[in-house]
């Protein structure tokens, strides 16, 4: 059997990684400032995540949520306390995608409406309702399109008043810093308009922080830069460091029932585990403090660059916008300098999405290059 063929893949193999390095089969040593798309927030193979992950596997890889599993307990708890939002309740599962689909199933279910109003280059995952929120038509199967969705730009305050005036809106959806989409932010402002309307019509505000989330914008979610109260907020990549874990936010509003939500695999034991472990290491290396130094310090190496156009981003999610499209400028910084980068759907953005464990020479190492390059 072959492998179902959807992956442009780079001509790499990986054989084994550490903190912010990446080695292949070859010996070759890469800089990685990509994460495996903010995957990776703590660092590869972290000695404590790993001896977490381990010992939880010598007592239990798994069992059904049909029994107490007082890890995810512990984990609600740890995540409550990190990210300063002990008031809500959290739903477990695997990936950013099943996130968000659970998430508007709640709010479908809390408002009893159909419709979600979504952004622009927004991105959302590639299962049933969270790739028909996004905005990518190629992606879109004429069996996602059965789902009602209304879409808008993003800052287009005269476009979302409009947009309520169906008066059917369950859920607005939306990323504080698109990802995929090309790192644009959501202002104060508009997000704030965004929740007044949400409170005058019965429509719950998701927040996405799949990408932006685990601390990468130096608060812990990208959204508590601004006043607002979301009412779902959907988590993944970050928070398991590597291991697939993936959760809802929940506001304590919206009330559970038994049977409203389900999932085999989700907030099994070792994913729990990932999950503790991260935030340990997050408080006790004091990761998040570093961060607005970082980028600084890369947005003043950005400056010094004539072929950089603009920094978009904020914290350790930034990318870099060229006059050309940086295809080229990829690959040869992955096969000449052995530095991991990332796209985005706008394709002359070069977008990072380091460890947070990253330092300021790792920086210098990737301008050091683009320097050469450009």
């Amino acid at each position: 059997m072959n492998l179902f063929d959807v992956y442009p893949l780079f001509d790499i193999t990986p054989s084994h990684a550490k903190d912010v390095w990446v080695y292949d089969v070859e010996g070759n040593k890469y800089l990685d400032l990509y994460g495996g798309h903010a995957v990776i927030s703590i660092g590869h193979n972290h000695p404590r995540f790993i001896d977490a992950l381990k010992h939880q596997l010598d007592q239990l890889m798994f069992y059904s949520n049909s029994i107490i599993n007082h890890l995810q307990i512990d984990y609600a708890h740890a995540l409550g306390e990190i990210s300063d939002l002990n008031d809500y309740q959290l739903f477990l599962c695997n990936s950013g995608a099943e996130a968000v689909e659970n998430a508007l199933k709640l709010a479908s279910f809390h408002t009893n409406k159909q419709r979600v109003l979504s952004f622009s280059h927004g991105f959302h995952g590639r299962t049933s309702a969270a790739v028909a929120v996004s905005d990518y038509e190629a992606i879109i199967s004429p069996l996602n399109k059965q789902h009602l969705v209304s879409k808008i730009a993003l800052e287009d305050h005269e476009g979302l008043e409009n947009a309520f005036k169906s008066k059917d809106i369950a859920a607005v959806i939306v990323e504080p810093i698109q990802g995929v989409g090309g790192l644009d932010q959501v202002s104060g402002s508009f997000l704030e308009h965004v929740e007044v309307l949400c409170r005058k019509h019965n429509s719950c505000l998701i927040v996405d922080e799949i990408q932006s989330g685990c601390g990468r914008t130096g608060k812990y979610f990208a959204f508590q830069h601004h006043h607002v109260t979301p009412d779902l907020i959907t988590v993944a990549k970050g928070i398991g460091n590597g291991y697939p874990l993936a959760g809802v936010l929940v506001h304590q509003k919206i009330k559970a029932q038994y049977g409203l939500l389900g999932t085999t695999f989700g907030g099994n034991h070792v994913a729990c585990q990932a999950g503790i472990s991260v935030i340990e290491v997050m408080q006790k290396q004091k990761i998040r403090a570093s961060i607005p130094n970082l980028e600084q310090h890369f947005k003043e190496r950005a400056s010094k660059l004539s072929s950089i156009k603009q920094v978009k981003g904020k914290g350790l999610m930034l990318g870099l916008e060229f006059d050309a499209e940086i295809s080229t400028i990829r690959k040869k910084l992955l096969y000449d300098f052995k530095i991991f980068t990332g796209g985005s759907a706008n394709k002359h953005l070069l977008r990072l999405l380091p460890p947070l464990t990253i330092q300021k020479q790792h920086i210098d190492q990737l301008f050091n290059a683009l320097e050469k390059l450009t």
